[in-house]
């Protein structure tokens, strides 16, 4: 056995996990397109100026998670640890503002180096949606509602529950800023280092602090609802009422903020108490400054993010594959037909495995390790008369069948 084993924080997708991933991708997918979203993709590597422009240069994932490195011509580059900023990105350099609204899924691989735990590797997938170019709060409504029917879809609405806050407009978070700024201050002396930098340049993102004598200070904090003006509380019920209006429940979380300066209104998270301290499985929020921190036309935004290993693990069990029908030819003037039976099966949609080697004992124990449905035998006695043996792998019962009527006779195994 070798001795090479995957890096720390990675893990092979042996069959039946990569069903159980298919299953929530291709679900989401499915669903997606319902509410009009088109399916795009970006670079699994981008420039590093893409992600830290966007995550702060004081956010865990800049200074402790990305996956960064110069190549040969000296450029840094940073495995995509998130999709939001790239898709930013995209609509920028493919001059895609005439396309606005733009509706998109996406999916695909995140890299993050942290603490690999239950659910979270620092290879992982993610699904996730976004709207570009839509101001009011009717794309905040929609982006929950998708992301609520997916997970409905999946069948884990019992299990999770949503929770909502206001971060409000910029006006409201600069008197806010204030505020936390005077809070922090006054225990200076109790911060963190990594928060007594944040207090300089981002005070929001102490609230996200996980150093246990912050998480004390932070829970004393002023709230960003006190701050929110006239405007943002009229958006802010705007989504409420709407999600009532559609049968959506959800929970207001007070505490549940943005650290960047780009996002506004609306935030969200889907939680669940069944993976342990890791509770969200879909988060999202509304970002209207991002493609103008980006460096570009200031274009209003929202989406969301899940992850695909979390929500397998939640779903649990992957769906059975169809059951093959196995070839078995018999003695070596058989191989031939078998190969010309195996492709036509094949080409009229048949699940079809065609055993390599062995003999006919060894051939059919495979297709009872495979769950074959049925096997059919070809030997020199078949190939005399033009037919075929067909066994029925629950019963046992045998019939030979005209290998010109062969497909009609397999029709009950689809």
């Amino acid at each position: 056995m070798s001795s090479l084993q995957p890096i720390r924080g990675t893990h092979d997708l042996l069959a039946g996990e990569h069903r159980l991933h298919r299953l929530v991708c291709e679900t989401a997918h499915d669903i997606a397109l319902q509410y009009g979203y088109q399916e795009i993709s970006t670079p699994i590597f981008e420039s590093t100026d893409v992600f830290a422009r966007t995550l702060g240069e004081t956010s865990d994932i800049v200074t402790k998670e990305m996956y960064t490195f110069e190549d040969r011509n000296g450029d840094s580059i940073t495995l995509r640890p998130e999709y939001t900023a790239g898709i930013a990105r995209m609509l920028m350099s493919n001059g895609l503002y005439n396309s606005l609204p733009l509706k998109t899924f996406a999916r695909g691989p995140m890299f993050r180096r942290e603490r690999p735990q239950k659910g979270r590797q620092r290879q992982f997938h993610q699904i996730d949606v976004e709207i570009l170019g839509v101001p009011g709060p009717q794309a905040d409504i929609e982006v929950i509602a998708l992301g609520d029917h997916i997970l409905k879809a999946l069948g884990l609405s019992a299990d999770i529950k949503l929770e909502l806050n206001s971060l409000g407009d910029t006006e409201s978070r600069q008197i806010y800023r204030a505020q936390l700024v005077e809070y922090f201050s006054d225990h200076r002396d109790r911060l963190s280092e990594e928060s007594l930098l944040r207090l300089e340049k981002n005070p929001l993102r102490i609230l996200d602090s996980k150093d246990r004598g912050d998480r004390e200070i932070v829970r004393d904090a002023p709230l960003l609802g006190g701050s929110l003006n006239a405007f943002s509380e009229d958006f802010f019920a705007t989504v409420t009422e709407g999600l009532k209006a559609i049968g959506i429940g959800f929970e207001l979380n007070p505490h549940l903020v943005r650290g960047m300066d780009y996002y506004c209104h609306t935030a969200f998270e889907f939680t669940t108490t069944t993976l342990g301290a890791q509770g969200a499985v879909l988060a999202g929020g509304r970002y209207d400054g991002l493609v103008e921190t980006m460096g570009g036309t200031p274009t209003p935004g929202i989406g969301w993010a899940a992850g695909v290993e979390r929500l397998a693990m939640m779903v649990g069990q992957a769906p059975s594959t169809s059951r093959p029908i196995v070839v078995v030819p018999i003695g070596g003037d058989a191989a031939e037909m078998a190969l010309k039976v195996t492709q036509q099966l094949r080409h009229s949609n048949f699940t079809v495995d065609l055993g390599f080697s062995g003999n006919v004992k060894k051939r059919l124990n495979r297709a009872n390790k495979i769950n074959a449905i049925a096997a059919i035998m070809l030997g020199e006695d078949e190939l005399a008369k033009g037919v075929a043996t067909i066994r029925d792998m629950e019963s046992g019962e045998q019939t030979e069948v005209p290998l010109t009527s062969l497909e009609e006779h397999l029709s009950r195994y689809r």
